[in-house]
């Protein structure tokens, strides 16, 4: 598509959500739509990952035929985007380039999605369909074998039944092996079906029968251990919620779809419902019930001016809240995509024996056919009937076609890798793909930021001073009237610390800030100043203020200055609780922890000292922080690197696993983390751990026993002294063994090794 068309919307409904999608996406410019001819095609400038594309846009044109379909649509474009329109067509594109940028965009064709249409793999429809097939199979194959030794006067009649269940229990992979005929591919379906034509070819019509039946069931069991896997992922999709009670700006309330909700609107949630996107609370108190986020089973208590996440039950009374995010990219949505981008990267293991699929299945059918002409040429066996020396060379053939099949060995890697990432998902970890799975086991140093990681990235007031002693409380006071408006960290600190000791704010006149030294007004009639210890040392107070000692590093003060009243604040960044178990555990299990941090060298020590950090770097840049990676990497050492704030960027980017802290992480953060630790809870990352280890054996376990049963069952084969009988059973047999073992993965109890 070398030229862009002019172009419109063929239903306008569609508009804002294109348009919100469009904005969201990085390197995409541009976007035509064709729904009349089921076309998509996208602009592109510079690098994308097409199949994350792909996934999001599908999951958009989902929601907005859903949206159509209700009766919500919504057509309000955004700032810069352009819209295009012609009969059947339309185009948006972002209108901040140039007209030389233009000419390097590269236009793709995206494939139209099933919108409105859930395959039966999805919704888990094809494990019940799988079963009854192998149960009518089981049945008409039991008949046949009571025909057989029974009625040996009608022999066509066991045959007959024998067909019948053969047809039951080869459907599915009959259908299956036509689809991949029509691509050229051959897999294992093909060479099941063609196993049991050979085996009825030569009269084992019963041999035939039971390999369908038992790959059937096998099949069924997979599907069962999959719908299992998405069952539990898609918890998190139905909890999305799907409308929003608006508060009108001249009172009263609307219920509009969720869609429609814009940064800034005043929204209100009764007990019981779910938060629709992310907030800020700004009245009322309550408490949230994150489980189904973060893992967090205690319910989380709401103040104003406290976070509130979408699709987190509001568990008492109503909560007023402010939106800080369209539902597009709300904490839920991120979630969703994360977990869809996930389930379509494959972990390097799986994707190598992906690769060897089809010539493995090719390969497995030439020995196949070389082996045959050895028995008959060589060993001078019967081609095709049994004979006094054994089984025919065509049975043997056979048999070693079945042996040979890497039923097992395809399903032993993505089994357990979906799930793991479901066991996750359920906790509050969010893989992003299989690779980061794999490769977390093998860290041996993990990084870590200080603030927002290791701590909350919220201070909190530790102590207050009056000078004289006694008026403790009237500092407070003065400091949440200076405060109550302001909404950096040490006003919110001091807010929350008033606010929990019962006091109302006063009210402030003649309010201002005092650019780079704090704030002042007047209190009580009284006029007061808020701010840093500069303000006592430059007044009338200023040898006395100096010869006060310096609050320890790991504090930062606030003053407060009025006619009769002087006072401190003395804040710090709170420590995670779980800070130094985890610290702890990790050193136990043999790895190397550093922080990697801005902060003075006298604070990150104090910290680090009291969580038990082996190493600490202060004073560093984000250029400074890649670089200590880089080091520890010229060293031999993998490495995991902890962070959530913008700065961290750089080295989640320059790590070996990138892990990103949860729902208040930064969007830079997340972007490039492999691993989010939802909740900001660093034991997460404990976890995580374990799972990784825990996956990392499970994929092992069961390549050592679909390996393990082909080179057996093929060595025995080649001699000849295996039934094809035998031969079923034992490759069944280990499919149906490495479909449990990986669902011991999603029923386990925690992530330890």
């Amino acid at each position: 598509m070398p030229t862009a068309p002019a172009i419109s919307a063929p239903d306008d409904s569609w508009v804002a959500g294109l348009a919100a999608f469009l904005n969201t996406q990085e390197n995409v410019e541009a976007l035509v739509i064709e729904p009349g001819r089921r076309r998509i095609s996208v602009a592109t400038l510079g690098p994308v990952d097409e199949a994350r594309l792909r996934a999001r846009l599908a999951e958009t044109l989902r929601v907005l035929e859903a949206a159509h379909a209700h009766g919500h649509p919504g057509n309000a474009l955004p700032p810069g985007m352009k819209l295009r329109r012609e009969s059947g067509q339309m185009m948006l594109e972002k209108g901040d380039l140039c007209t030389t940028a233009n000419r390097f965009r590269k236009w793709r064709d995206i494939p139209w999605p099933e919108l409105g249409q859930t395959h039966a793999s999805e919704t888990g429809e094809d494990w019940r369909l799988l079963a009854v097939l192998a149960a009518t199979c089981f049945v008409f194959l039991i008949a046949g074998y009571v025909a057989r030794y029974s009625s040996p006067g009608h022999g066509w009649l066991a045959p007959a039944l024998f067909i019948v269940a053969m047809l039951a229990g080869g459907w599915d992979a009959l259908v299956d092996s036509v689809q991949g005929l029509r691509h050229l591919q051959v897999d294992i379906h093909f060479l099941m079906i063609a196993v049991a034509v050979g085996a009825s070819a030569i009269g084992h019509f019963g041999e035939g029968a039971l390999l369908l039946f038992l790959f059937s069931t096998s099949g069924a069991l997979e599907e069962f251990a999959m719908h299992r896997t998405r069952r539990a992922i898609d918890a998190l999709f139905k909890a999305a919620p799907k409308t929003a009670r608006r508060v009108k700006p001249g009172g009263g309330e609307e219920v509009i779809p969720v869609e429609e909700v814009h940064p800034g609107d005043t929204l209100l949630a009764r007990e019981g419902d779910a938060f629709p996107v992310d907030g800020e609370m700004i009245s009322g108190k309550t408490a949230a019930d994150e489980s189904n986020l973060t893992g967090e089973s205690t319910p989380v208590e709401k103040r104003v001016g406290d976070p509130v996440y979408s699709g987190t039950i509001n568990l008492w009374g109503a909560a007023r809240f402010r939106a800080t995010a369209a539902s597009s990219e709300s904490s839920l949505q991120k979630i969703i995509r994360l977990i869809q981008d996930a389930q379509h990267l494959k972990a390097p293991s799986q994707r190598f024996t992906d690769k060897f699929g089809t010539p493995y299945a090719l390969g497995i059918m030439g020995l196949s056919a070389a082996y045959f002409l050895f028995c008959w040429l060589v060993l001078k066996l019967p081609p095709f009937a049994d004979g006094v020396r054994g089984f025919s060379a065509f049975y043997r053939a056979m048999t070693l076609l079945v042996v040979a099949s890497p039923c097992a060995l395809v399903i032993s890697i993505p089994s357990a890798i979906l799930a793991a990432i479901a066991w996750g998902a359920r906790r509050g970890i969010l893989f992003r793909g299989g690779a980061a799975l794999e490769k977390l086991a093998s860290i041996n140093v993990i990084a870590l930021d200080k603030t927002g990681t290791l701590t909350t990235g919220e201070l909190v007031v530790e102590k207050v001073e009056s000078f004289p002693p006694g008026r403790e409380d009237d500092v407070t006071a003065f400091a949440l009237a200076l405060e109550k408006e302001a909404n950096h960290p040490i006003a919110r600190a001091i807010v929350r610390f008033g606010l929990d000791r019962g006091l109302q704010p006063r009210e402030v006149e003649k309010f201002r800030a005092l650019t780079g030294h704090g704030v002042q007004g007047e209190v009580d009639n009284a006029r007061c100043v808020l701010g840093r210890r500069e303000l006592v040392e430059q007044g009338p107070l200023g040898e006395w203020a100096k010869s006060l000692p310096l609050p320890a590093p790991e504090f930062a003060e606030v003053w407060l200055v009025s006619e009769h009243l002087l006072g401190r604040m003395l804040l710090r960044d709170q420590i995670r609780t779980q800070s130094a178990p985890v610290l702890a555990a990790l050193k136990a299990e043999g790895l190397h922890t550093v922080m990697l941090t801005g902060d003075r060298r006298e604070t990150a020590e104090a910290v680090g000292k009291q969580i038990g950090l082996a190493e600490v770097r202060a004073g560093l840049k984000p250029a400074d922080k890649v670089a200590v990676l880089e080091e520890f990497k010229k060293q031999g050492k993998i490495v995991a690197m902890v962070g959530d704030g913008v700065n961290d960027a750089p080295c989640l980017a320059a790590a070996d696993v990138s892990v990103g802290m949860g729902a208040r992480g930064s969007d830079a953060a997340l972007e490039q983390a492999e691993v989010i630790l939802m909740g900001d809870r660093i034991e997460l990352f404990l976890d995580a751990y374990h799972l990784s280890h825990r996956t990392r054996r499970i994929i092992h376990q069961n390549l050592a026993v679909s390996l393990g049963t082909i080179t057996v069952m093929v060595c025995a084969s080649l001699f000849g002294i295996v039934p094809i009988t035998l031969g079923v059973v034992a490759h069944e047999g280990s499919t149906v063994i490495v479909c449990l073992n990986s669902l011991r993965l999603l029923w386990s109890g925690d992530g330890r090794k």
